[in-house]
C-alpha cells in the first residue's frame, strides 16, 4: 500500500549530508522552519533553495519558481547569481550535462524566476500572505515560498503578546493551506532569543512555545566549534539527527575539514 509520503517531492539543499538527514531535501506540502544564530547561514540556505527549486525535472529537480519574502533586507541578487552559476556548473560536472542545457538555463534566468517581495511591517507581511493564494493561482509553477525572516516585524512591532499569538496562528494556517493546495514547500527562517529554563538562560527560536506547533518540521542551525551543523528538532516523519554543512562561495555544500568561520556576502 502506497502512502502519501512516497509521493512527496523535495528540494535539494546542495548538501548531501543535510539532504540525507532530511530524507532527500526540503519537503513540499509542508512548512519547514529553519532557525539559528546570526551568521550561521539561514539566508544563504534560503537563497540556495530559491535557486535549487528551479533545477529542471530532467536533472532531478522540480523545474519550479520561488517566492522570496524579505522582511530584513537580507536578500542579495548578486549572491543569488553566484549560487545559480555554481548550480549550473555542478550539473555540468556531475555528468548530467546536455548540449541544450544553456539554451534555457542561464544564471540570470534563475533570478528572473524568483518573485521577490520586500515587506517593511507586520501588516504588510500579513497582507502579502493573504494575497499569495491569488498570486500562486496565477503562477502555479511556484514550488517554494521562503520568508526571511518570519520573526523580524513580530518581534519589533508587538506589545500585546496574546494578539501576536493569534495573528501568527492565522498566518501559519494560511501558509499551511498554500503548501497543501499548491503542493509547494514553505520555508520560514527564524531568529533566536534567550529563554530562562531550569535556572539558566538558553538560546531558543523566537516567537514562543505556541509558534513551535505551527510548523511541520523545525531545523536548528548551530556552531560546533568552527563547523556548522543542522539539527532536526521536530518532525512527524524524521528522527532527530544532525548533519554538518558549509557555506561556501558556491552556496550550501558538504562540510569540509578546513571549514572556517567566515562571513559570506
Amino acid at each position: 500500500m502506497f502512502h502519501e509520503d512516497d509521493f512527496f517531492t523535495r528540494i535539494t539543499t546542495s548538501c548531501a549530508d543535510m539532504d540525507n538527514m532530511l530524507g532527500g531535501g526540503i519537503n513540499c506540502k509542508e512548512i519547514t522552519e529553519i532557525g539559528g544564530v546570526p551568521g550561521i547561514g539561514k539566508t544563504q540556505l534560503g537563497i540556495q533553495l530559491a535557486v535549487n527549486v528551479q533545477i529542471p525535472l530532467d536533472y532531478g529537480g522540480l523545474g519550479g519558481k520561488a517566492i522570496y519574502i524579505d522582511t530584513e533586507g537580507s536578500f542579495m541578487p548578486e549572491r543569488a547569481l553566484q549560487i545559480a552559476q555554481a548550480c549550473i556548473e555542478d550539473i555540468e560536472t556531475n555528468g548530467f550535462y546536455r548540449k541544450d542545457f544553456h539554451v534555457n538555463m542561464e544564471p540570470t534566468s534563475f533570478l528572473e524566476n524568483i518573485f521577490y517581495f520586500r515587506v517593511c511591517s507586520y501588516t504588510e507581511q500579513i497582507a502579502l500572505i493573504n494575497y499569495l493564494d491569488k498570486f500562486i493561482s496565477d503562477h502555479q509553477d511556484v514550488k517554494v515560498v521562503i520568508v526571511d525572516s518570519v520573526t523580524f516585524h513580530f518581534r519589533q512591532d508587538f506589545d500585546d503578546l496574546a494578539r501576536r499569538t493569534r495573528v501568527l496562528g492565522g498566518m501559519a494556517l494560511k501558509l499551511m493551506k498554500l503548501a497543501k493546495q499548491f503542493s509547494l514547500a514553505v520555508v520560514l527562517l527564524n531568529q533566536v532569543t534567550m529563554k530562562y529554563t531550569e535556572g539558566s538562560f538558553q538560546l531558543t527560536l523566537a516567537l514562543g512555545d505556541s509558534w513551535s506547533h505551527a510548523c511541520t518540521n523545525r531545523i536548528i542551525l548551530y556552531w560546533n566549534g568552527n563547523e556548522r551543523y543542522a539539527y532536526i528538532d521536530k518532525s512527524p516523519s524524521l528522527p532527530s539527527a544532525s548533519a554538518p554543512y558549509s557555506v561556501t562561495a558556491k552556496g550550501i555544500r558538504n562540510s569540509a575539514s578546513n571549514c572556517k568561520r567566515v562571513k559570506m556576502m
